[in-house]
């Protein structure tokens, strides 16, 4: 009670990146879910601007050969965010201003072979289940937040004088003996320390698939958010890809031909059945809001987003 009692919200400033003429802003450290969005993201500004330029293709995010683009971004992703901790006991400030810089993302494009995937070296820490709750009000201020209590139900507490799920949110924390080939090896910068913050895993990936379908590659939103998803936590090497069924009888999934070229390349593809539930709100100061999303005969989980067309 006494650590409840202690504990204080730290006001921080939001870290910013620049991406395609567009400012993305976001949580700092030891939240991890700006950085891997905003490093993608330029990356693939990085990526389209270097081919346009060198070959004449604008499309370089696009088609089979930007889906194993995309698979290789996110998992150096996941490796580069073992550096991370809380910032009141690790100097991230300087390691996380560079994961958004554009020299950043050109050294990381450096090491994506478009011929070839490669194994990894560094694993990411479980994560699971999360809530999100999507509010737009009549002055058109809109909020978008997620909130997790770790594992499904959190540690499996109930307390009985609150009725609050307590966390695990422990489990974030890198630990020195926890070493398997599933898990990360030992990450000083995110060992348990008292009144330390754990690194968060919230990243969600499927956020930065509908960024880059919508502001980057230009899709209407429907399509933008109804594209195929991959998902690459860098260990265990494996793609997974969706397999499933919105209402309106439109089925998602990879086609037989995205398959084989990935499977070229050297991914090894898992299906993910019957994932995520995503619906998008896109507003600009003029028109009328849009509101674009999948519904899934049975939802397992929801995520949702709101994008500011200014």
């Amino acid at each position: 009670m006494e650590d409840l009692r202690n504990y204080k919200v730290n006001v921080t400033d939001a870290m910013t990146a620049n991406v395609l003429g567009y400012t993305i802003s976001g949580m700092p450290p030891p939240s991890a879910g700006t950085l891997g969005l905003s490093m993608v993201g330029a990356i693939f500004s990085y990526f389209l601007v270097y081919h346009s330029v060198l070959y004449g293709n604008s499309d370089a995010a696009n088609g089979d050969l930007g889906l194993h683009r995309l698979i290789e971004a996110l998992k150096h992703m996941f490796a580069i965010r073992m550096n991370l901790g809380d910032p009141a006991f690790v100097d991230t400030h300087e390691y996380a201003s560079d994961m958004l810089s554009p020299s950043f993302a050109k050294e990381i494009q450096q090491k994506i072979f478009d011929n070839t995937t490669f194994p990894p070296e560094w694993s990411q820490l479980r994560d699971h289940g999360t809530s999100h709750f999507c509010i737009v009000d009549a002055d058109r201020n809109a909020v978008s937040m997620t909130t997790t209590v770790n594992y499904p139900f959190g540690g499996g507490v109930l307390s009985p004088s609150t009725a609050i799920v307590l966390n695990n949110e422990m489990g974030d924390f890198s630990i020195p003996t926890d070493i398997s080939p599933d898990h990360l090896p030992p990450a000083p910068s995110n060992f348990i320390e008292p009144i330390k913050r754990p690194l968060s895993s919230m990243t969600p990936i499927i956020v930065t698939k509908v960024f880059i379908n919508y502001f980057i590659l230009g899709m209407e939103p429907l399509a933008a958010v109804q594209s195929p998803r991959v998902y690459h936590r860098l260990i265990p090497n494996i793609v997974s890809y969706e397999n499933w069924t919105v209402s309106d009888g439109n089925h998602i999934e990879l086609s037989d031909e995205r398959k084989l070229f990935l499977q070229e390349q050297g991914h090894e593809l898992q299906l993910k059945p019957g994932e995520p539930s995503l619906s998008s709100l896109f507003k600009d100061l003029e028109t009328l809001f849009r509101w674009a999303g999948n519904v899934v005969e049975v939802q397992m989980k929801t995520f949702s987003m709101v994008y500011s067309l200014l």
